[in-house]
């Protein structure tokens, strides 16, 4: 599976950006996909999984009621919608997916990892 995240970029606080990742190489349908974050000097950390139908989702508490995920399976790309966003947000956002079906909450329930998109929020 590769995945491509794109949508990164700085912004304001209390401003909002959208987050794409694409995949390929897979039957999307089939995968549990997920964002995590890395800021500077910061493990990485759990944002956000959803499951192949949607309807199942999980949110870390810091993000829970600001970010959304979401997931066009027709286009093979999951989405990431930011709002609120802070100047602690300011991290590598990074896209994942597993074929387990766990909508795990740790790295190590991913396998196919996409490339960082850098997200910088200003005070």
């Amino acid at each position: 599976v590769q995945l491509q995240a794109s949508g990164g970029g700085l912004v304001q606080a209390g401003g909002s950006l959208r987050l794409s990742c694409a995949a390929s190489g897979r039957t999307f349908s089939s995968l549990v996909m997920a964002w995590f974050r890395q800021a500077p000097g910061k493990e990485c950390e759990f944002v956000a999984a959803i499951r192949w139908s949607g309807r199942d989702t999980s949110y870390a508490e810091s993000v829970r009621g600001r970010f959304t995920i979401s997931r066009a399976n027709a286009k093979s790309t999951v989405y990431l919608q930011m709002n609120i966003l802070k100047p602690e947000d300011t991290a590598v956002y990074y896209c994942a997916a597993d074929s387990r079906n766990l909508l795990a909450r740790g790295a190590g329930g991913y396998d196919y990892w996409g490339q960082g998109t850098l997200v910088t929020v200003s005070s």
